[in-house]
């Protein structure tokens, strides 16, 4: 018994003396790696001397050359370790893709953005057809029993009006400005179409039924209020202000729904893929969408409040026209566009009023 014990008493002291010699022979190599890596990772290439920058590839393949020995020799599990995450850094630094912050917002407003939505072009369609028939079965419901607008509409987008409301109340809240209801009710718009795009966009790993009753409620809120002005004979006043304050938003919904219905469609009929898989692959599409989606209401934000300071918004109503401009209003108007040309319009111009 005493031979065996002697015998792996000498294989491990081979093996501990075979350890520090690789180590004594290649370690000034690793942290010499590592400490030039920790410089152009915290600052940046040109802090580097010309040799210092040459001798870079040469330390990551002897990195990787150690790297090889420790696994083929089953040396010590934490140098290993530590060989393997030196070797990674050294790689993505020296053949990872880097790009600058401009470059990415480039490319993601340039490509990433854009090909996300073609992707979804059909979800769209789906999407804008929910809240059509929604803003049909709204009006008619509305039209039908005016006690469904109650129902429907939610006080704060009420906002006080009603069926029963005169049609010279509802004419003042729209063009009279100086009373603060257009600024406040832009407000709480913005507020509630923001919410409706991000719960149709997380609701839709539920196999997009929310996302779709969601759309169709939505549809359905629109509708009733208008069939209100429309009865009374302002439905072309309230569309000219919708026009306005609702395009960019309700195009962002659209879209958060697109997105939601494309992951649970992806999850609901995985097909090859697995559930996980293929709702990951669908993620990614829709990650990009709902990013273009907030950079668009955080503009019409911007936007809306420096309307509400320049107009007071007495002249919302007086853009109807400017309504064939409304792609453009995805962003801030450009100087000199429609957008811009209608915003600036006097109201004579526009209405003759």
């Amino acid at each position: 018994m005493t031979a065996p014990v002697r015998g792996n008493a000498e294989r491990g002291d081979a093996v501990r003396q075979s350890l520090a010699s690789f180590r004594r022979e290649r370690e000034a190599d690793w942290k010499a790696f590592e400490a030039l890596l920790a410089r152009v990772e915290k600052r940046a290439p040109r802090t580097l001397s010309e040799e210092e920058l040459l001798s870079l590839p040469l330390l990551y393949r002897s990195a990787l050359s150690s790297l090889s020995v420790a696994r083929a020799t089953s040396l010590d599990n934490a140098l290993v370790g530590y060989l393997e995450a030196l070797s990674l850094r050294g790689y993505f630094y020296l053949y990872g893709a880097r790009r600058g912050l401009r470059q990415r917002l480039a490319d993601f407003f340039l490509h990433d953005w854009p090909e996300a939505i073609r992707d979804l072009w059909r979800e769209t369609l789906a999407s804008v057809a929910l809240m059509v028939i929604g803003i049909g079965a709204g009006a008619w419901l509305v039209a039908s029993d005016k006690s469904w607008f109650d129902a429907i509409i939610p006080p704060g987008l009420a906002g006080g009006r009603g069926p029963d409301t005169s049609a010279e109340l509802l004419r003042g809240m729209l063009y009279d400005g100086d009373n603060g209801f257009l600024s406040g009710f832009a407000a709480y718009l913005f507020t509630h179409n923001v919410q409706v795009a991000i719960l149709a966009f997380a609701l839709g790993f539920a196999f997009a039924v929310p996302t779709v009753l969601l759309m169709l409620y939505n549809g359905c809120m629109i509708g009733a209020l208008f069939q209100v002005y429309w009865s009374k004979g302002l439905g072309m006043e309230l569309g000219g202000w919708l026009a306005i304050h609702g395009t960019t938003e309700l195009f962002a919904i659209s879209l958060a729904g697109a997105a939601g219905m494309r992951i649970g469609t992806s999850i609901a009929f995985p097909g090859e893929l697995t559930r996980m898989a293929a709702a990951a692959r669908a993620g990614r599409i829709a990650a990009n969408a709902m990013v273009g989606v907030g950079h668009a209401a955080v503009c019409r934000a911007a936007r809306g409040h420096w309307q509400a300071d320049h107009h007071q918004r007495r002249h919302a109503l007086r853009h109807w026209r400017g309504h064939a401009g409304a792609v453009d209003r995805l962003f801030l108007p450009v100087p000199g566009g429609a957008a811009w040309r209608s915003l600036n319009a006097p109201p004579s111009r526009l209405y003759g009023r």
